[in-house]
């Protein structure tokens, strides 16, 4: 079984910065992608941005060069840091990775979500 877990999230003013972490554990042979959402009241779920194995990384137009993406494969976490926070950046954000377990089978999990919240 594998768990993601993010934390890191909070109450911030607008201009502020917050650094996401997801972290995963249980039967790892390989994390291929992770990803990035977010979900605001009453909206979708939304891709964030997200990073490969090799590094390679997109983002979402609207956190385009503020938000940055990351990860450390020895510890098997990604991370997510917010610059320059919006108010409209308010929502859950949830960490997505797809995951070759140890039995060699592919799985994509999510995470709890970790709230953000950006005040005016």
């Amino acid at each position: 079984q594998v768990q993601l877990v993010e934390s890191g999230g909070g109450l911030v003013q607008a201009g502020g910065s917050l650094r996401l972490s997801c972290a995963a554990s249980g039967s790892i042979f390989s994390i291929r992608v992770i990803s990035w959402y977010r979900q605001a009241p009453g909206k979708q779920r939304e891709l964030v941005c997200r990073i490969t194995n090799s590094g390679r990384t997109n983002y979402a137009d609207s956190v385009e060069g503020r938000f940055t993406i990351s990860r450390d494969n020895a510890k098997n976490t990604a991370y997510l840091q917010m610059n320059s926070l919006k108010p409209e950046d308010t929502a859950v954000y949830f960490c997505n990775a797809d995951i070759t377990n140890e039995n060699g089978l592919d799985f994509r999990y999510w995470g709890q979500g970790t709230q953000v919240t950006v005040s005016s």
